[in-house]
């Protein structure tokens, strides 16, 4: 007898009692009483995601619920109550080793629902222990059957090829809706060094390469440029000038130029001048 259907009989049961006693109305107190007796053993409420398994006389007699239902007393009894909501495992696999052989340890959460009551409830003994052993070993040989780099770099993957060998070793249990999210992947300490050393060896590598590439492109610009500068040696000229007023502008500083330079820039300076 559940909560509910115990405070319904202690209500009526009382109710006929008062009734008989000071009232002086034996018979109706005593039928309401006897209805309370009645409700007490036949009157059972299962919530909404439950549902409950009636045997009578040890046999499957039906699955009742959500809401009240009633059974026949002595006869038919709740077996269990079969909960119907989603519901979470966590499963783990400590010191596994990998297709290439190396020692890890993966943290997995399970998602699953029971879709057939009856089975569940007449066929195994504990399905949401056995759903989690299920998925253990699944995990383990998900994991023996795959590289470090795969289950490192390709989770999906992984949760893919987990999900379907528990549903595949779960089919006729009555259980569905399995999907597997992976936690967290544990490496030993010694490999995770050698990895991130590997790492940003890589990543070093991949910045020299881009150095040494700017340096071809700067190359390739100076090489234009002087081929420009030799087509027009006024543009050089003038180039020299702009050099020599940006490194003077700010700092005021005296600059002592060549001979020829300071020639040639007279000359430019000459030829810019307007006439006149």
């Amino acid at each position: 007898m559940n909560r509910s259907a115990a405070t319904i009989a202690v209500i009526l049961i009382v109710l006929g009692v008062l009734i008989a006693v000071p009232l002086r109305l034996a018979f109706p107190g005593a039928v309401v009483a006897l209805l309370g007796i009645v409700c007490g053993l036949t009157l059972r409420t299962a919530n909404e995601w439950e549902r409950a398994v009636v045997l009578r006389l040890g046999r499957f007699a039906g699955i009742r619920g959500p809401g009240v239902f009633f059974i026949i007393p002595v006869i038919e009894t709740v077996y269990v109550l079969v909960d119907t909501r989603k519901q979470s495992t966590i499963i783990s696999a400590e010191n596994t080793l990998t297709l290439d052989g190396v020692s890890v340890a993966v943290d997995s959460v399970l998602f699953w629902k029971v879709e057939d009551v009856r089975r569940v409830a007449t066929e195994l003994t504990d399905y949401r222990a056995m759903i989690g052993q299920v998925a253990q070993t699944s995990l383990r040989e998900i994991i023996s059957g795959m590289g470090l780099g795969e289950i490192l770099g390709n989770r999906e993957a992984m949760d893919a090829k987990i999900r379907a060998a528990i549903a595949a070793k779960s089919q006729d249990w009555g259980i569905g809706g399995i999907a597997v999210e992976i936690r967290d992947v544990r490496i030993p300490a010694e490999l995770n060094d050698a990895m991130s050393r590997n790492a940003q060896a890589e990543k070093e590598k991949q910045a020299r390469v881009t150095l040494a590439s700017s340096e071809v492109a700067i190359a390739e610009q100076i090489i234009h440029a002087g081929e420009v500068y030799e087509a027009n040696p006024m543009a050089l000229k003038i180039r020299q000038m702009n050099l020599v007023y940006e490194m003077n502008k700010d700092r005021g500083a005296t600059i002592l130029l060549p001979t020829e330079l300071a020639g040639a820039m007279s000359a430019v300076l000459k030829g810019l001048t307007p006439e006149g």
